[in-house]
């Protein structure tokens, strides 16, 4: 009797623990594409207002983002001032500020992703915290860049598929931006 290879049932076997060892890893590779889609985003929206603040300097004219919520999510706007008195939501309907970049929701570039706030997630710092609100910019829905590079304050919060959480902070006095992710194990903001 030749007993050089393997038998069926040794195949079905190893086999067998290929596919779950495998399936094991499918969860972790899932999460770890997720996270790295919302941290996309995250650049993303940063680099969309570093580019809305580089109009603004370059034009010598107010530049704003618009954030719209509407049954689909929220969409995101760039628009320049056309009458000298910044970007406003009312100039916008009668096509006095006029748009400088496309319509578009995070997930057209990062499937999965939204602006959100996850549950469980605080606030970046001690001053009150809205979990309801994913754009925070003051009772505005438009991020204002002036001429000289100053900017509206406030925080946007992106979320993933998954239970990843990001923030993009933008200081007013400077315009200049910070992304922050939220750890859910110790329960806080790191800097990115």
């Amino acid at each position: 009797m030749n007993t050089n290879g393997y038998s069926l049932l040794e195949m079905l076997m190893a086999m067998t623990l290929m596919v779950i060892v495998g399936g094991a890893g499918v969860p972790l590779a899932h999460s770890s594409v997720d996270r790295s889609r919302a941290a996309g985003a995250a650049g993303y929206v940063a680099g969309r207002m570093a580019l809305a603040r580089l109009e603004a300097v370059t034009r010598s004219a107010y530049v704003a983002i618009q954030f719209r919520s509407e049954p689909d999510g929220y969409w995101l706007q760039s628009y320049v001032g056309g009458n000298r008195n910044g970007v406003r939501t009312a100039d916008i309907a009668q096509g006095v500020d006029l748009p400088i970049t496309a319509n578009e929701r995070l997930d057209f570039h990062f499937s999965g992703v939204e602006f959100g706030i996850q549950p469980g997630v605080t606030g970046i710092d001690a001053g009150p915290f809205n979990t309801n609100d994913p754009i925070q910019i003051g009772s505005s829905t438009l991020l204002s860049f002036s001429p000289t590079g100053s900017s509206t304050s406030g925080t946007l919060f992106i979320r993933g598929l998954r239970g990843t959480q990001f923030a993009v902070r933008v200081l007013g006095a400077t315009g200049r931006t910070r992304i922050f992710e939220f750890n859910f194990g110790a329960r806080t903001w790191l800097v990115r």
